[in-house]
């Protein structure tokens, strides 16, 4: 029996991942190759599993103007989002997670947002002149949100947000699901648990590259995922 032959016996489902051109994007053991963006804590935890939370810096005085404040001033509060971001970019890919969405939490996968949500944690130009020049707004209306969201919801999970509302009846609450994600130049294919709940082929103007992105949505968001992996397409492919 050869080598390869007992390591395929021993652990199947790696050998197979391999020989299928997946690689781990996250390594659950620490934050190499990701880059945490906006005020947020992302922690990996004994058992590999990565858990996102917010860090409110300044519980005291989370606003930046005294109180009394108005319904619009705790608005930009309260949804100020949060990301962690792959520090590559990539083209065309599938990416394999899963996720674990609290209730009433609210996440989501972004793809080709080369502005790394650079409006959307609120940072200034000057810190990061290099992103300046893109559109003031969030991930999903520069490059692409997946949604992740345990409420009901005009784009439940899985949605192509904005473009596409996912199949609904497919995510288990309370309990782990898995995502895979096919981005192509020309479509959008998303599955929850195996099952297809959106496709789409999105905006021809966008970019067809771009980091990869976990969301937390707002100052009360938390989420777990594990077992990312991505397998990269050449050309032709």
């Amino acid at each position: 029996m050869s080598a390869r032959l007992l390591l395929c016996l021993i652990s199947a489902a790696s050998c197979f991942a391999a020989d299928a051109g997946w690689t781990p994007l996250f390594n659950g053991k620490n934050l190499d190759g990701w880059e945490p963006r906006g005020e947020c804590i992302w922690t990996v935890l004994p058992d590999g599993v990565l858990l996102g939370q917010r860090s409110h810096p300044k519980p005291s005085n989370p606003f930046s103007v005294p109180w009394p404040i108005n319904q619009k001033e705790f608005a930009n509060w309260l949804n100020r989002q949060a990301w962690l971001y792959t520090v590559r970019e990539f083209g065309e890919f599938d990416l394999h997670l899963e996720y674990f969405i609290p209730p009433q939490m609210n996440s989501g996968v972004s793809i080709r947002d080369r502005s790394r949500a650079h409006a959307a944690i609120g940072e200034p130009d000057a810190a990061r002149p290099d992103l300046a020049g893109f559109p003031k707004t969030t991930p999903a209306h520069i490059g692409y949100e997946v949604q992740i969201i345990d409420q009901d919801a005009k784009y439940p999970s899985g949605s192509i947000y904005t473009f596409v509302a996912a199949k609904t009846g497919v995510q288990r609450r309370g309990e782990w699901n898995s995502m895979d994600i096919e981005s192509r130049n020309d479509v959008i294919r998303v599955r929850i648990n195996g099952q297809l709940v959106a496709e789409g082929p999105g905006d021809p103007a966008r970019s067809k590259s771009g980091p990869i992105g976990l969301q937390l949505h707002d100052q009360f968001t938390f989420a777990m995922f594990r077992n990312i992996r991505i397998r990269e397409l050449g050309a032709g492919q």
